[in-house]
């Protein structure tokens, strides 16, 4: 039981930290070719916890679509 949470906490923070990646790819296309200016402006303007709020309520939104869909799903199936 306890192995089988582990297991579901460590893909749902890889999903968190994918979308964390591609969201920050998106937003700043820089990190590719300068991140160390990226994050200089990051250190400036203490802009530190915006991209994870940023993650978290887009993991929010697709948290609840997955499990709709998987209670959806589960409806239809035949055991």
């Amino acid at each position: 039981m306890l192995r089988k949470f582990k297991q579901e906490v460590k893909k749902e923070f890889f999903i968190y930290l994918v979308i964390f990646f591609i969201l920050a790819l998106i937003s700043h296309s820089d990190l590719l070719t300068n991140p160390s200016a990226r994050f200089q402006m990051l250190r400036e303007k203490e802009n530190y916890f915006h991209p994870f709020l940023y993650t978290l309520i887009l993991y929010t939104i697709l948290f609840i679509i997955r499990k709709v869909l998987d209670f959806i799903i589960g409806l239809f199936e035949h055991k």
